[in-house]
């Protein structure tokens, strides 16, 4: 069997001991996801899912309650949110759009904003299986911040453009967007 083949058999063996044991909701079948994924060694999320370690255990406590999960990233991933002057920006972003009758809102946030740190689209940094689990994670606990994204521009992309219009700076190179060089990077499949 390949490594690619193990590590997408490792992490549905994983996910699916995750989620044997509780009523699924949405944010739990993706969080079981990202765990999953993480506890295989893929995505770039660090130590602890990006959370306070203290967070990182009422999280696994709560949602996978008897599962012997690591607190150190299985892939050795070590992101340094010192380089990320923005992650206030990006937490305040995302509560101001954040459904608040969503007990695991807080975790969310936390874990997307670390997987803005990865270098890869946002949805294989967070060890999501697909673009759009990303999409309805985002659509299901953000829904107005998600409706903004009407032209289908890359999920990191577009909130870090959503920071700089909150600032007021607009870096597009040319007025339309259609016609720019950098079109196909922002806009299009990411699978």
């Amino acid at each position: 069997m390949s490594a690619a083949l193990q590590l997408q058999d490792d992490r549905e063996r994983i996910y699916s001991r995750l989620t044997s044991k509780s009523v699924m909701t949405p944010n739990h079948e993706w969080l079981a996801c990202m765990m999953a994924s993480w506890c295989a060694g893929q995505g770039a999320l660090p130590d602890y899912l990006g959370l306070e370690p203290e967070r990182f255990e009422q999280l696994t406590n709560h949602l996978f309650p008897g599962n012997n999960i690591p607190q150190h990233a299985p892939s050795g991933c070590k992101l340094d949110f010192s380089r990320m002057l923005e992650k206030d920006d990006l937490v305040n972003l995302l509560k101001q759009f954040s459904n608040a009758d969503i007990a695991e809102i807080d975790w969310i946030i936390a874990v997307i904003v670390a997987g803005c740190l990865g270098n890869d689209h946002l949805w294989q940094d967070l060890g999501l299986w697909s673009r759009s689990q990303l999409s309805a994670m985002l659509h299901y606990n953000f829904p107005a911040l998600a409706a903004k994204n009407n032209k289908d521009m890359k999920w990191k992309k577009f909130l870090y453009k959503q920071l700089c219009e909150a600032e007021g700076l607009y870096l597009c190179r040319v007025p339309s967007c259609e016609v720019c060089i950098d079109y196909s990077k922002c806009y299009g499949s990411e699978e």
